[in-house]
């Protein structure tokens, strides 16, 4: 749960720190005093974007972080999974953004990207406000938030795996039916690019070793010269090479050796060097060529291999390695044209095979998702009956549809305000007030089921008021048995319910001006709900209703 959040130079908010507790804390202020703000530092913390007019302003950046503790296990598996130790079931998740739009987050001071930090933040806070109730209003979100309560991740992972080769086999059969002279043509264009590759006849690493050649045949006549003249120093000249020089030392070091013992290791070792002198000297000659007299011919013929691969590389690749792919890649397709029809049949069979493995695997999805959806129906019925909708007939409509990626269904959630009424999509039906309700009605259904450990509602109380609305706050205060609760409201009915009620206010400090958090003790609560419940000037009577609706539900 979250027990501790920071704020730093968002918009009104220079810096607020909020401790916070289990159960159900409200949070209440004056319009204007900067409650959205709070919901959208959360929202900042959750991977969301911040404007950069939000940052406030001679500040160069704003900074937002908080403190969860008492993670599920759920959670601290997930975490371990992306690479995570949590040590006392805790962690630390910080983001800052600056004013040239970049942002940095940490996770107990390790920087993770945006992708991992949306996907954290979704196990840890779920955030509920007047967008998630034109969320309800989209016939697109409704699977979505079926197959949460349902819980068919496994499920459609093993259907999407499926549905997915099938739609890749299903192109391929489209590729194979494709007009029988645009094949053809194509067939025609393979076949030549095959043999414009395959008469070349090219080897991995024979452009290296021509370029080489080439240079070395440029460079004939110095070579030659440049050898000869190594060897004549070496071994050739009559007097004065370097062997015969040795030579003779050898023969005075053999004399002294006679004489003098110790000098004898000399012997030796001047022999060694007269035979490697020898072997460099044959060494250096083997490099002359004296069979080519003239090397422009064989240089002409160098130079025209290497005009060919250059010519086929500008072609078909920037190597003679990816040229040699391509040719192979262009012999496969031929094949495919060529063999078309045993492809074919191929085909059809595999994916006549994997329609019925989807059809399978969706009737399944089916059958778990309608056995959810009248779950959810008794459930979201009961709880509008508690919320002043007694009347009010809530359903799931799952009708068939075409395999899609999510499976053969068509979802729609539907209802019913007035007797007598047939069902009709959402969008068609519910006003404000009703649509918080629903709203409300399917989180306290699919809460324990969405994982998050915090749940922030954001102006819950849109469009209810009096006996509505305190059976509003009653039902976050039984979500909150099992959830931190967080609800940012206006009705003294529900935050009169609240464990714990936090005050939003704005006051002016040195000219600007600047929104704090408090929390409320006893008597400034009682304060704060007679505000609400009061006009200009607040009232002892006022006082003693506050007080009378704090005890009651107490």
């Amino acid at each position: 749960m979250l027990t501790s959040l920071h704020i730093e130079n968002i918009a009104v908010i220079r810096r607020a720190d909020v401790e916070l507790d289990r159960g159900f804390s409200a949070l209440t202020g004056e319009t204007g005093a900067g409650k959205s703000m709070i919901i959208d530092s959360i929202n900042l913390l959750l991977g969301n974007r911040l404007s950069r007019e939000m940052i406030r302003s001679g500040e160069k950046s704003a900074t937002v972080s908080a403190v969860f503790e008492f993670l599920s296990q759920e959670t601290v598996d997930r975490l371990s999974q992306l690479g995570f130790s949590v040590q006392d079931n805790s962690l630390m998740l910080q983001r800052t953004v600056n004013r040239e739009g970049r942002s940095q987050t940490r996770l107990d001071g390790q920087i993770i990207t945006q992708a991992v930090q949306r996907e954290i933040a979704g196990m840890l806070v779920s955030i509920h406000g007047q967008s998630d109730n034109q969320k309800l209003l989209q016939k697109s979100s409704h699977r979505s938030l079926l197959d949460t309560y349902a819980q068919t991740q496994e499920l459609l992972e093993e259907y999407r795996s499926v549905y997915k080769t099938l739609k890749e086999r299903e192109k391929k059969l489209a590729e194979y039916s494709r007009d029988e002279s645009e094949k053809m043509r194509l067939a025609e264009i393979l076949k030549y690019q095959i043999e414009d590759i395959r008469s070349a006849n090219l080897k991995e690493g024979e452009e290296e070793a021509l370029t080489q050649e080439r240079d070395c045949l440029a460079n004939l006549e110095q070579i030659n010269r440049q050898a000869h003249l190594s060897y004549r120093a070496l071994r050739g000249s009559e007097k004065g090479s370097a062997y015969d020089l040795c030579r003779r030392a050898q023969a005075g070091v053999s004399s002294l050796a006679a004489m003098l013992p110790q000098a004898a290791p000399l012997v030796e070792r001047l022999e060694t060097v007269l035979c490697e002198i020898d072997d460099i000297a044959e060494s250096a000659l083997a490099y002359a060529d004296e069979e080519i007299a003239d090397p422009t011919e064989h240089i002409d013929r160098l130079e025209g291999r290497l005009e060919l691969i250059s010519k086929l590389k500008r072609k078909y690749g920037t190597s003679i390695r990816e040229v040699l792919e391509f040719c192979r890649t262009a012999e496969e397709r031929l094949d495919d044209l060529t063999f078309s029809e045993e492809h074919r049949s191929a085909l059809e069979k595999e994916i006549k095979t994997l329609t019925s493995r989807a059809e399978q695997t969706a009737e399944k999805l089916t059958l778990v998702r309608k056995r959810a959806a009248t779950e959810i129906k008794s459930q979201v019925t009961e709880t509008l009956a508690f919320l002043d909708m007694p009347k009010v007939r809530f359903d799931i409509g799952i009708a068939p549809c075409p395999l899609s990626e999510s499976g053969a269904d068509d979802i729609e959630f539907l209802i019913a305000t007035n007797p007598g009424e047939p069902l009709l999509p959402m969008i068609r039906i519910a006003s404000g007030g009703e649509l918080s309700r629903i709203m409300l009605a399917l989180r306290s259904v699919l809460n324990d089921r969405e994982g998050a450990d915090t749940v922030i509602f954001d102006e819950i109380d849109t469009g209810v008021s009096g006996k509505t609305a305190r059976k509003v706050g009653i039902k976050l205060s039984e979500i909150a048995r099992n959830t931190q609760v967080l609800c940012v409201t206006h009705s003294a009915q529900i935050a009169s319910l609240a464990d714990s009620h936090y005050r939003i206010s704005k006051s002016e400090r040195e000219g600007r001006a600047e929104t704090h958090v408090q929390l409320l003790n006893k008597e400034e609560r009682v304060e704060e709900i007679a505000r609400i419940l009061g006009g200009i000037n607040v009232t002892d009577a006022q006082r003693q209703a506050a007080t009378e609706m704090i005890e009651e539900y107490r």
